[in-house]
């Protein structure tokens, strides 16, 4: 028999690591980055440019390793890709998300 658990829309949490709010917001911040580099076509090396890190940085990001990566560091990231990034600060309602981004920009 297969169990089945309701998902709390967090899987860092569901998996019981350390700051879950903050592991999925990097992740979300990272995936609209690794969007932005695939639909600009661009190498690793180009990307690291545009960005003004290096390289392996960029490989770090594409391959989900965060753990050189700050939240400000990858607002940073966005802003250099041309988004404009807006972040909205409330209480929290337990049955939502407590993480909301906007973004427009270049991506």
């Amino acid at each position: 028999m297969t169990n089945i658990t309701k998902s709390s829309g967090n899987v860092f949490a569901d998996m019981g690591l350390e700051n879950p709010q903050e592991q999925l917001l990097k992740a979300r911040l990272a995936s609209l980055i690794q969007d932005g580099i695939e639909d600009a076509d661009w190498t690793q090396a180009q990307a690291a440019e545009v960005l003004g890190v290096k390289q392996p940085d960029v490989s770090n990001l594409m391959r989900g390793r965060l753990d050189g990566f700050s939240v400000e560091r990858l607002l940073n990231l966005l802003t250099r890709l041309g988004c404009e990034v807006t972040i909205t600060v409330g209480k929290q309602d337990k049955s939502a998300s407590a993480i909301q981004l906007q973004w427009s920009g270049a991506i």
